[in-house]
């Protein structure tokens, strides 16, 4: 099964997953944004994953809540563990 990214169900176009990879506040939502550019660009799942270091359980399950939830889901949020140490 080949996933697809379709941003235009959210109002959206390819160059706005491009942007969002590059202008997110934070690094995890930019490395969100861009599996999903690349994977709309043709790029697979698989090879994002393995392009990105992260499984690829981790890649689908971004295109599905992004499919389902749109880009606000992508947006990353902590959910807990030890603060991150201040400076």
């Amino acid at each position: 099964m080949v996933l697809k990214v379709s941003p235009e169900k959210w109002n959206q176009t390819r160059d706005c997953l491009l942007q969002q990879s590059i202008h997110a506040s934070h690094p995890r939502t930019r490395e969100r944004f861009s599996a999903l550019y690349q994977v709309s660009q043709g790029d697979s799942a698989s090879n994002v994953a393995k392009q990105l270091g992260r499984r690829l359980d981790t890649v689908t399950n971004w295109i599905h809540l992004y499919h389902d939830s749109g880009p606000e889901a992508m947006t990353y949020k902590r959910t807990g563990g030890r603060p991150p140490f201040a400076k």
